[in-house]
């Protein structure tokens, strides 16, 4: 209504600024009233005025369903309040969303395990209706509310704050030595009323391995934690779980993460660094999630002086050879030659990790040619990875896996990667900078570990997991994706059979497809618990814990008028009617018609 005021606000100045006083005689009565409207009407289409009167049409009501609702039940009763203001609301469908958004007028307990809006805003983008979002506030796409559309509206019923401490993440190797100290890192979060001192625990199947305390934590204040221990026992597959021991926590469900990981007696490689960096932290990072290799890792931080990785325990460096001399796969970073002839110094495969000794400006990854690796390293995403150091020459091998171009320069090409078949495996590979893949996450840090998971995998000569597929390393929670690597057999298609250790032993059968190439490959998400999965090859168990749900977090919305999408009902735009032009130019020449009758120009 606003634009149509402007509008004739507008076209009255203009026809008393054209007419004046004369616009009250009957000679110019007529064309100044149609200036008035010609003006009127250009203005109104400037500002693109509604064509008619807006019809909302009645809201539909999308009811978050996520399990956030029950964190501390049955303490908080919101849900309850939820499902009664779900109901006063009325009007158009009632609909769930979380995982999935579907319509359900039920009063069933909120179950999803992910508190997505998206759905919910691209299905109102194709009704039109507005969308009454009845929320606890914590939802995972915040930004979704801006593109329902117009008349939207948030309500928001959070549960009252209890002192509440949760661990968010957990990183630790997934296979571990016996007998080797063992670091593990861990991230405790506090929810919106803050949580007391407590302790944490890092057990092995039900042995403690160690322990460690946390201070006082602020609302949605985060600590992070490193615990250290030795793991003893056999070889086998094991549990690593840590678990949160505080009295007066509001909910329990989130005091637990725990991961599966192997446990083995003896070291299948040996990571050597004289020169320890971002390189060789991943490269060790990657020998022990990626392939799942049990490994030990020796950094020379001094002239003579080695420490042992994790822990940094001082070894000498007669251990450091001997460890060399009997491991079946050995990796030498930085000066290779540090114990003499780098072949004569082990019996097993070899990598010789060569950072340059200049810096000769960025190289990008560009091809893999025919290799033992190529079938891998042919589907890396080169046009999108950070920039390395590559030394100036390699040694001629057998097979070249990785060839860089210089920056600027599409021409200028060498290899990075060089290797030999026999009489044993060995490779070097002549760059730095390795690490910003990793870091850069995503498609990226895929390239990182499939070039490190394959390059490792052909120096073991499939000896480093025998496993047709193998779960991501990290915690895995309800309601995402398994993510599993795949192993050392190379198959595309791998069927798994995955028992759940409960009462019921209920099975489940999968077939895992990895496309050309890739090495990551995705399954449905399973409910918690603690799964053995079985493929060719071996077993492995999985563990899934409850949901990111069930941890505190800070809330991402509040109640209030959203949405700026159209709407169903919204008055036609005055642009969109084609007729409007037609009338404004009539009514224009019909006046200048009536001004050259009278006289005027």
């Amino acid at each position: 209504m606003i634009d149509w005021l402007i509008g004739a606000a507008t076209g009255a100045l203009v026809a008393a600024w054209q007419y004046g006083r004369g616009a009250f005689t009957p000679r110019f009565a007529l064309p100044a009233a149609l200036r008035f409207l010609a003006t009127a009407l250009v203005v109104a289409l400037l500002l693109d005025a509604p064509a008619g009167r807006a019809h909302r049409a009645a809201p539909d009501v999308a009811l978050d369903a996520s399990e956030s609702w029950l964190r501390a039940a049955p303490r908080c009763d919101r849900w309850r309040l939820a499902l009664d203001s779900a109901a006063a609301v009325g009007g158009g469908s009632w609909l769930r969303f979380g995982d999935s958004v579907r319509a359900d007028r039920s009063s069933g307990a909120a179950t999803d395990r992910a508190s997505r809006l998206r759905p919910v805003a691209d299905r109102a983008a194709a009704t039109g209706r507005p969308v009454v979002v009845i929320t606890d506030g914590e939802l995972d796409d915040p930004d979704a509310v801006d593109a329902l559309p117009r008349g939207s509206r948030t309500i928001v019923l959070p549960c009252v704050a209890a002192p509440d401490a949760a661990i968010l993440n957990l990183e630790a190797p997934r296979t571990l030595l016996a007998g080797d100290t063992i670091a593990v890192r861990l991230t405790v979060a506090a929810g919106g009323a803050g949580a007391p001192a407590g302790e944490v625990e890092l057990r092995l199947d039900t042995a403690l391995v160690g322990a460690a305390r946390y201070a006082a934590l602020a609302p949605y204040a985060e600590q992070v934690l490193d615990i250290r221990g030795v793991p003893a026992g056999g070889e086998r597959a094991a549990v690593m779980r840590t678990s949160i021991r505080q009295s007066g926590d509001a909910e329990p469900r989130n005091d637990t993460l725990a991961v599966g990981v192997d446990v083995s007696r003896a070291p299948a490689a040996v990571f050597v660094s004289t020169a320890p960096d971002f390189d060789a932290r991943e490269a060790v990072a990657a020998l022990r999630g990626v392939t799942s290799l049990p490994t030990r890792a020796y950094y020379r931080v001094a002239a003579g002086v080695w420490r042992a990785d994790p822990g940094l325990a001082r070894v000498e460096e007669s251990v450091v050879r001997a460890a060399v001399r009997d491991a079946p796969l050995v990796i030498l970073h930085g000066d290779t030659a540090a114990f003499g002839a780098p072949r004569a110094a082990t019996r097993g495969s070899l990598l010789l990790f060569a950072p340059p000794a200049t810096d000769d400006g960025e190289w990008f990854a560009a091809a893999a040619p025919a290799s033992p690796l190529a079938a891998t390293l042919s589907a890396l995403p080169f046009d999108s990875l950070p920039p390395l150091s590559v030394g100036p020459s390699l040694p001629r091998g057998e097979w070249q896996g990785l060839i860089v171009r210089r920056g600027g320069s599409p021409d200028d090409r060498r290899p990075a990667l060089v290797g030999w078949d026999a009489p044993r495996h060995v490779a070097v590979l002549g760059a730095s900078g390795l690490w910003r893949w990793r870091f850069r996450g995503g498609a990226r840090a895929d390239a990182y570990g499939a070039l490190f998971g394959s390059l490792y995998d052909w120096l073991a000569a499939g000896r480093s997991d025998r496993r047709a597929a193998i779960p991501d390393a990290g915690p895995l929670r309800a309601g995402t994706a398994v993510r599993w690597r795949r192993g050392a057999a190379g198959d595309s298609v791998i069927p798994v059979t995955i028992t759940r250790r409960s009462a019921t032993g209920r099975v489940y059968s999968m077939t895992l497809r990895f496309a050309d190439g890739a090495t990551i490959a995705e399954s449905p998400p399973l409910a918690p618990g603690i799964y053995d999965a079985r493929m060719a090859g071996g077993s492995v168990v999985l563990v899934v814990n409850p949901s990111l749900e069930l941890v505190p977090r800070r809330p991402t919305i509040t109640a209030r008028q959203v949405g700026g999408a159209a709407a169903l009902g919204d008055a036609p735009p005055l642009r969109s009617l084609g007729w409007i032009y037609v009338l404004a130019v009539g009514l224009l020449c019909a006046e200048w018609l009536l001004r050259r009758r009278a006289g005027v120009r």
